[in-house]
């Protein structure tokens, strides 16, 4: 929070985006490297920050090409988007549906193991509720 010279309080969000990046059915579920400084061993979609004046969906598309490497198509509408806290910062997080075109998941130091998996796995694996909800959403979405 900060005060603002008039001395009204505001919240500052950090804007983060999410990918839900699906392939025969099965969603790309990724855990956090040890080393990580939040959520270490936590599972998790591919994700990151929003740089400056950066388009939400140019952003997802980055996140998963720095993360991963995999060619993927990144449907234009977010599925849907939700409040969270990181380092006790509060943030705001969108996420998109992306479908696996080509190419084999490389890992980079952020992750340390990956998935492919059923809805209902991720659900048993992730600890992020409001993902989870968010991975149901993306699946339910019609092909194409």
């Amino acid at each position: 929070m900060r005060q603002r010279s008039d001395g009204e309080v505001t919240e500052h969000y950090v804007v983060a985006v999410a990918a839900a990046v699906f392939r025969d059915g099965r969603v790309l579920a990724m855990r956090r490297s040890a080393t990580r400084d939040a959520g270490p061993g936590l599972w998790e979609t591919l994700s990151g920050r929003l740089r400056l004046a950066e388009d939400p969906a140019d952003a997802v598309a980055r996140e998963i090409a720095e993360e991963c490497g995999l060619r993927v198509r990144v449907r234009s509408r977010p599925v849907t988007a939700y409040q969270a806290q990181r380092a006790g910062e509060p943030m705001v997080v969108v996420v998109y549906r992306a479908d696996a075109e080509s190419g084999e998941v490389v890992r980079t130091a952020e992750h340390d193991a990956h998935a492919w998996l059923t809805p209902d796995e991720f659900a048993a694996t992730s600890t992020l509720a409001p993902l989870v909800r968010a991975v149901f959403a993306a699946a339910a979405l019609p092909d194409g």
